[in-house]
């Protein structure tokens, strides 16, 4: 079942050995767990709703509470402790398009603002209801996650905005298709939502990131239905797709999405690789991505998230082993892990295993064959329930991602690892912080940065210490030039650090869209744009 106050299924865990506790431990301090509130202690906190009855709009408390946040760390935080501070009114959960038109209508008509929800995955903010004297409507598309349309002949699928990443696998792999859109939250993350956020999937080297997947689709607003169809290209003026990948809910409510498939491949696996030190990595990995290799997948870890990574796998006379042997290799001290991900027919996996290795041999990589790929693929999604263990021992972590030009890769993640670590100095508490390059370009990459620290004594200081964390590690990412999010969205928490990306006449341009299609503010206020 779905949990309540954290990630994902209740029946999934993630366990922490015995020496990566004592290695937290001796990092950082040990850790003291914060009391949780109780489901029962958060229903009784829910008000009485402020909307009417509607047949498609459930106004049930524990309806409410499950609806009410996202699982950022400031949600987790929210959900732990049970300080929800606001929630919806109601949550909808209409069935397709027409309905989502008449309970936009509603709002419209009553005064209502209105929160598009998909799987609830948001990480910055962009489904939690804000202070409002109007009712807040939440509207669930989980029920709208049908298979509408498949054309084979141009590979083309039309989906309900509502499917689920497996859902959607699920409706597509009986005909023979699949998206290729796997993000780590693919197990709760919905089309719609991929599309509003502008996601990008582990294997998008080779599916592309959903602006490559996202052909057209359907989107209600306050003012009626936008119809984007289907075309190869097209000239005709600016692409209105780009209007709506990226507008998280404020320009309308995206119900349908046409997206470019492919057939399911014949062989899929996954290999690692060791190179001896982060710049040989990171030059092994530019010329393979600017020779466009014809990989699914390239992900590298800084020498931190390495030793990070094996201390953390438990099986310490295996990961021994492992050691010794890279060692005498070349691949000791500072080493850096690749994973690579090979997708196609038998012929292209072939030919692009040989060209990979003639390139890796040159920077003195060492391959460890399918072993630890296979057992990279088989947890690929399960990386969000480590919060929930680390929780439970004292620690809170938390993700940021960027994406610069290559020749900002190696001083960005190497200033902004050094801002989390100095960054609770005040406090005396030291900060893990380690990096890995998970979506690479001809250009440049995207850099995801994972940092632990200790919760603090309460709630209220836990809180304290994150701001500062992800106060300092977005002004590195603004100095250095990059993106504040690759992959993760705006939503609430990266909306003051946008205008530094837009510049003056893109913010002018956003502010005009939303006036155009929201004069009034009533969908997902606060997300994206600061009202």
């Amino acid at each position: 079942m779905r949990q309540w106050n954290s990630w994902g299924d209740s029946r999934v865990s993630m366990a922490i050995h015995a020496n990566a506790r004592v290695f937290l431990e001796e990092l950082l301090g040990p850790g003291t767990p914060l009391k949780d509130a109780s489901l029962d202690e958060v229903l009784a906190m829910v008000p009485p709703s402020r909307l009417p009855e509607h047949p498609l709009i459930d106004t049930g408390a524990e309806t409410r509470v499950r609806h009410a946040r996202g699982q950022s760390l400031p949600d987790w935080l929210a959900m732990r402790s049970g300080r929800f501070e606001v929630f919806p009114d109601g949550v909808a959960f209409p069935t397709g398009s027409a309905q989502v038109a008449e309970l936009l209508a509603l709002a419209k008509q009553h005064d209502w603002t209105v929160i598009p929800y998909g799987g609830g995955t948001s990480v910055v903010g962009h489904i939690n209801p804000l202070p409002d004297n109007r009712p807040v409507l939440t509207l669930s598309l989980a029920r709208l996650n049908h298979l509408i349309h498949l054309d084979r002949s141009s590979q083309l699928a039309t989906i309900g905005a509502g499917a689920t990443g497996p859902q959607l696998e699920a409706l597509l792999k009986p005909h023979g298709y699949t998206l290729g859109h796997f993000p780590q939250s693919f197990e709760l993350s919905t089309l719609g939502g991929w599309v509003a956020s502008r996601s990008s999937g582990q294997q998008s080297l080779q599916y592309g990131r959903i602006e490559q997947l996202f052909a057209g689709g359907r989107m209600e607003t306050l003012s009626g239905s936008l119809v984007m169809p289907t075309m190869p290209a097209s000239s005709a003026g600016p692409d209105i797709r780009e209007i709506v990948m990226g507008s998280e809910g404020r320009f309308g409510v995206i119900t349908e999405a046409t997206v470019r498939v492919s057939r399911l491949p014949e062989r899929e696996e996954f290999r690692v690789y060791f190179l001896p030190d982060f710049a040989s990595a990171e030059a092994a990995v530019r010329e393979i991505a600017q020779q466009k290799l014809p990989l699914s997948m390239l992900r590298v870890s800084n020498s931190e998230e390495t030793r990070t990574q094996l201390i953390l796998a438990g099986h310490k006379v295996a990961i021994a082993g492992l050691e010794k042997m890279l060692s005498w290799r070349g691949a000791g001290e500072g080493k850096c892990m690749l994973t690579v991900g090979f997708t196609g027919s038998h012929g292209k996996v072939r030919y692009a295993l040989l060209e990979l290795n003639k390139i890796l041999k040159q920077y003195e990589a060492v391959p460890t064959g399918k072993t630890l790929g296979t057992r990279w693929q088989q947890n690929r999604f399960k990386a969000p329930y480590l919060r929930e263990a680390l929780w439970k021992l004292g620690y809170a972590v938390d993700t940021l991602e960027t994406a610069v030009d290559w020749p900002k890769v190696t001083s960005y993640t190497r200033d902004v690892e050094q801002a989390l670590r100095d960054g609770l100095s005040a406090d005396k508490e030291p900060v893990l912080a380690f990096s890995h390059l998970s979506h690479l370009y001809a250009q440049g990459s995207s850099i995801y940065t994972t940092y632990v620290f200790r919760v603090g004594r309460d709630y209220d200081e836990t809180l304290a210490r994150w701001t500062k964390l992800k106060a300092a590690a977005s002004n590195e990412v603004v100095r250095h030039g990059g993106t504040i999010s690759h992959q993760h969205g705006v939503g609430r928490d990266h909306a003051k650090y946008l205008p530094a990306e837009k510049g003056e006449q893109g913010m002018a341009v956003l502010r005009a869209l939303a006036s155009h299609f929201d004069a009034d503010q009533r969908l997902n206020p606060g997300k994206l744009l600061i009202d």
